[in-house]
């Protein structure tokens, strides 16, 4: 296939995602450059991360519009999440030009081990919510939004991984926010985050500005098309098909960094996430038939 239209479709199907789930952006995009396109991991992180900045900007706005953000939170998240992303990214330069292509097989480990906690992360938000509770700051808020940020801005500025589904988990079991604004405060603060994380990388000319046009040409009406069909496709099953999605690519890219696994037994790891996760979502679904399908 040719190359631009194969980043170009990669961009429609991560846009899909997006819209139908809300999360999964830089999770999925980059094993996508790395397994399939062969772009080297520093440039395919630089570039996930500058092409998920222009995408997170356009719904962060929106939620601000909506309301639907914690603006003071979010801020308090960009204190320590803002500086930790800076340093991860100049970091990586670091290592990238003292160590060469040689810091090629660690890092993908890095970006399979972010990958796969997303992935648990979002099953585990998705089977087992916490009950619905009045919004209730906890003690020393402050405090608990810079460990998280400082936590959450140094793996995304490490791997391009981990701002969605992460954060999410924490947002609602740490700051206990309100559903209809974990989104929003996720995406706006992702947004800020992002975009310390690109302005790093462009300094560092780790981004493919021609690479990340072909994303977001695909990538935009993507969003679009899934937003639109999300109210009529099971959401449930989707998060849980997209957690295992994220398990399998962790997978693929440990394999792709040197693990001894033979073809058969990749398959049999996929085969196992999959049937994993059929069995999960009919337990949640017998166990909690109030949530939403």
């Amino acid at each position: 296939m040719n190359h631009e239209i194969m980043m170009i479709m990669f961009g429609v199907g991560v846009g899909l995602l997006v819209g139908a789930t809300g999360v999964g952006g830089g999770s999925i995009m980059t094993p996508l450059l790395v397994i399939v396109a062969g772009v080297p991991p520093v440039s395919a992180i630089g570039t996930d991360l500058f092409y998920a900045a222009v995408t997170k900007t356009v719904g962060g706005a929106s939620h601000f519009k909506k309301s639907t953000v914690d603006l003071r939170l979010s801020l308090q998240l960009a204190v320590g999440s803002v500086p930790a992303a800076i340093g991860a990214v100049f970091l990586l330069s670091y290592l990238n030009d003292h160590i060469g292509f040689s810091i090629d097989t660690p890092l993908i480990i890095v970006v399979a081990i972010a990958i796969a906690i997303c992935g648990i992360a979002m099953l585990w938000q998705t089977l087992f919510p916490p009950p619905l509770r009045p919004e209730r700051a906890p003690k020393n808020q402050w405090i608990a939004a810079i460990i998280s940020g400082l936590l959450v801005g140094f793996v995304l500025g490490l791997t391009s991984a981990g701002s969605g589904a992460v954060l999410a988990l924490l947002l609602i079991a740490v700051f206990q926010l309100a559903p209809h604004r974990v989104v929003g405060t996720d995406v706006f603060h992702a947004a800020l985050l992002l975009w310390a994380a690109s302005i790093g990388n462009i300094i560092l000319g780790n981004v493919d500005f021609g690479l990340a046009g072909l994303l977001l040409l695909g990538s935009v009406p993507g969003v679009l098309v899934g937003a639109k069909i999300a109210v009529k496709l099971p959401a449930l099953a989707l998060r849980c098909a997209l957690a295992g999605v994220l398990l399998a690519a962790a997978g693929s890219l440990a394999v792709k960094a040197g693990l001894p696994l033979p073809p058969a037994g990749l398959v049999l790891w996929f085969a196992t996430v999959a049937l994993g996760v059929v069995v999960m979502y009919r337990r949640v679904r017998q166990t909690h038939p109030e949530l939403p399908t």
